[in-house]
């Protein structure tokens, strides 16, 4: 763990980084919510596709989270 000359530094990065991946949910979201409504117009080939890349998306974001939080421990 490193330490910082000041405090509010380290926590200060905590919170960008978790800004961080709460941004990448957030745009994870909100793609998943307009394919969920171009969904109607695509054909099931193109929309399973989609699907499956923004399942792998999702999978390398929590595989990612996992192993900072168990690096933090």
């Amino acid at each position: 763990m490193t330490r910082h000359a000041n405090p509010h530094d380290a926590g200060r990065t905590r919170r960008q980084k978790k800004g961080r991946s709460m941004l990448f949910l957030m745009v994870a979201f909100l793609l998943l919510g307009v394919l969920l409504g171009a969904v109607t117009h695509l054909p099931l080939p193109v929309t399973a596709v989609t699907a499956v890349v923004i399942l792998g998306w999702l999978a390398v974001y929590g595989v990612r989270h996992r192993r900072h939080a168990d690096d933090r421990r």
